[in-house]
């Protein structure tokens, strides 16, 4: 440290590279003064290296306090961490700066995110984030514990590249939420018009995204699903020692000494036309004294996934399959999910077996679980199993099933569990991925008839792993908060109907308060209110009942192809009910199939996790299906529809086509001249000077004004204003959801089908 070095920095600065250099040679921790005097720095350049070493230790670089620093050897006391994965909840990261000179590949560090009050005021890590942690070796491998959280270097986002008049180049976003599209400093080769992943070059959005991946045409099929993908962090390629792995688990030998022989009974699986996947079955027969004996087959997912595989790992990451129009995300590689795990007709397939037994009274009072051996008879189309009963053309296994139904669906009407109409979109597509229809289905008989049987199946797993005090993942749906509560109650009263809080609140008081509503545009309101009011399903070790079903023990044991929860309940169920049969390991496959030792210690937060990626898929399913209605309704611009309205903001309506479920927005400034108040407490605007009303649930007669396929957004105008009418700012609004210029782009992906400049801020409520 003898002599002076020269530093080789801008404004006579030592580089970050000097500065490692010279902490490498000193033979202890050197501090700021020995870094000054080294480099013979004065005035502001000891300020400058004091900031200097900042960037440095922040950057992971080196380590040490202000007194003391040396370079980085193996993972700081305190270092910069970027999260590379989240397993089950919890992130997985690596030091953000890692380059040993030995070339060895970074550690993994857990990172434990503080609990309660004080998680509940720091969102949760996602993958990409950057935290400077406090690590340590808690010898089961490193830990860190977060400090502060840093800003994400490469956020990447989705859009749509279009250039200006002036040739420039423009990133117009494919997020409803998102007004303006962002400059391009870097094209990476794209061109006009196509679908790209992009990244931030600075802090500031002037200094403009570098597009990092080309996606392709953003209107090609398959192009909505995959933005959806790509938005919500969707993984949907399967890592290579996951595929292998799944090769060897498919070749697994079925013994069937060692389960129970089915394969004579004429089983039957009902599903979706369009199911790229079977992974349930039923059956049923009388049992001579008023009841039915009946055996829900699932597939024996947890005999091919064992705990702690890698195909084990990739499906707990995933959570759930994602089911798009145009494709499947599954949670488990294709050999699996589409070949020996899915119930074919014709085929032996392992199964596991719910057998109940179904009284009089639709109860179910008995039931057992076995694993087996099935041999499915039929795979029939819901529509096609309803045409079958309806016609009188059905085989005695379909009219045993709907016997046995009926006796079902009288026990749940003693049950009254909650009753609201919810329609679902069905997307149809041609050979070449284009649209060709878009309608809500139908519900059928048959639907109900196999929803009752999962149902009273998913009742017996619970109840069956209570009965042998083994771990249980609830599907859980709590009660109604009293906040939103009070929020109904209110909101009833606006027009006349009262709701008492002292009683016991029950799903049949929601049923009742419908029924009493006879008019069909108040019965819509009302439902949108008791829709509202409900709190979001999740999965938990603890049991909490299921409010909308009225059930006290409720767990998804039915579709363990397309949701981890049921794996894990499958897997619970070997161990409680002793299902295992020893075998040795095959190939590096774990030998056995129940439960780990790391899911029973840490269901929690195995829970908390698939809550996450399901409702990661609802919204990335959900989006898709937006863009795929706002592309067909692109070519109906101008079009009168028949709509009602689903919410009510001071900005505006949102209303949605009656038949087909498009939603979109009516901003306050077409509802005409007229100054509107906004009521919150009632959720309505009113005219001032006429009274004129606008609510949830009105029938509305709107014009289809943009239909932006890229966003998924929608603008809808009234249709019996006068031409060039102009409204005054209503009273409390603000500008919130109006169309504001953008002269900057072309337009062509960001202004709907009027070319107006400019992108919707969409703010429509999510059922």
């Amino acid at each position: 440290m003898a002599h002076k070095l020269t530093p080789t920095g801008p404004d006579g600065m030592p580089t970050r590279q000097q500065v490692l250099d010279f902490l490498a040679q000193a033979e202890e921790p050197a501090g700021k003064r020995e870094l000054v005097k080294a480099f013979g720095l004065k005035g502001t350049e000891k300020i400058a290296l004091k900031a200097l070493l900042k960037d440095m230790a922040e950057e992971g670089l080196i380590d040490g306090n202000r007194s003391a620093f040396h370079r980085m050897g193996g993972v700081p006391k305190v270092t910069v961490l970027r999260v590379m994965e989240i397993e089950d909840g919890q992130p997985l990261a690596i030091p953000d700066s890692w380059q040993p000179d030995d070339g060895a590949p970074p550690p993994r560090l857990r990172i434990i995110e503080p609990k309660g009050k004080a998680r509940s005021r720091e969102a949760a890590l996602k993958v990409g984030d950057r935290v400077l942690a406090r690590t340590e070796d808690a010898g089961r491998g490193l830990i860190a514990h977060p400090m502060k959280k840093l800003p994400t270097r490469t956020e990447q986002v989705l859009g749509v590249v279009e250039f200006d008049g002036a040739g420039k180049g423009w990133l117009a976003p494919v997020d409803k939420r998102v007004r303006n599209a962002v400059p391009i400093s870097d094209l990476g080769g794209a061109a006009n018009g196509q679908l790209v992943l992009a990244e931030p070059t600075g802090r500031s959005l002037r200094a403009g995204y570098k597009v990092t991946e080309v996606l392709g045409d953003p209107l090609a099929p398959r192009a909505f699903s995959l933005i959806a993908i790509h938005k919500h962090g969707i993984p949907f390629v399967f890592p290579e020692e996951a595929l292998t792995e799944a090769a060897i688990a498919a070749k697994l030998p079925l013994s069937e000494e060692k389960r129970e022989d089915l394969r004579a009974l004429p089983i039957v699986a009902i599903d979706p036309s369009d199911a790229r996947d079977h992974d349930d079955a039923i059956w049923a027969e009388p049992d001579g004294a008023g009841g039915f004996r009946a055996v829900v087959a699932i597939a024996d997912v947890s005999f091919y996934v064992r705990p702690g595989s890698a195909v084990d790992r990739e499906a707990r990451k995933r959570g759930n399959s994602a089911y798009f129009p145009d494709r499947v995300v599954q949670m488990l590689p294709e050999v699996l999910s589409a070949d020996v795990c899915s119930l074919k007709v014709g085929a032996d397939r392992a199964a596991m077996a719910c057998h109940l037994t179904i009284d009089s009274g639709g109860r179910i009072i008995a039931w057992r679980f076995t694993r087996a051996l099935v041999r499915i008879s039929e795979v029939l189309a819901y529509e096609e199993a309803q045409r079958r009963i309806d016609a009188g053309e059905a085989a005695a296994n379909l009219v045993n099933l709907w016997a046995a139904w009926r006796l079902l669906a009288r026990a749940r009407d003693d049950r009254d569990p909650l009753a609201l109409e919810l329609p679902e979109r069905r997307v149809v597509l041609d050979a070449q991925g284009k649209i060709t229809e878009i309608a809500l289905r139908e519900r059928l008989d048959a639907h109900r008839v196999v929803e009752d049987f999962m149902i009273a199946a998913n009742v017996a797993a619970a109840k069956a792993l209570e009965a042998k005090v083994a771990p249980v993942v609830y599907r859980i749906h709590e009660p109604p908060s009293r906040e939103k509560l009070v929020a109904l109650k209110d909101y009833l009263a606006t027009f006349g109907k009262s709701l008492a809080l002292g009683q016991v609140v029950t799903p049949g008081l929601f049923n009742r308060m419908l029924k009493d509503v006879t008019d069909d545009a108040e019965r819509a309101l009302v439902m949108e209110a008791v829709l509202r009011s409900q709190t979001q399903a999740y999965y938990g070790p603890r049991n909490a009942g299921h409010f909308g079903l009225a059930l006290g023990s409720y767990a998804h044991f039915t579709s363990p192809i397309r949701r981890y929860s049921d794996l894990l309940v499958h897997r619970a169920l070997v161990d409680g009910w002793q299902l295992e049969q020893p075998r040795p390991a095959a190939s590096g496959i774990p030998p056995t199939s129940g439960l780990s030792d790391r899911d029973r210690d840490d269901l929690t937060r195995i829970c908390e996790a698939i809550s996450m990626t399901e409702r990661r898929a609802m919204e990335a399913e959900r989006d898709t299906i937006d863009r795929y209605v706002a592309a067909w309704l692109s070519a109906r611009v101008g079009e009168v529809f028949d709509t009602r309205v689903t919410g009510v903001q001071k900005f505006g309506l949102f209303a949605t086509i009656i038949g087909l479920g498009g939603d979109g927005l009516v901003p306050i400034s077409t509802l005409g001249a007229e100054r509107f108040g906004y009521d919150e407490k009632a959720q309505v605007l009113v005219g001032e000077q006429t009274g004129e009303t606008f609510a949830m649930g009105m029938m509305l007669k709107l014009r289809l004004a943009e239909a932006n396929p890229l966003t998924g957004a929608l603008k809808f105008e009234p249709v019996d204003l006068p031409e060039g009418s102009q409204r005054i700012e209503a009273r409390g609004a603000r500008n919130e959801g109006r169309y504001e210029p953008r002269p900057k782009p072309s337009g062509k992906y960001t202004s709907g089908a009027r070319g107006r400049p400019g992108n919707i801020r969409h703010q429509g409520r999510r059922k």
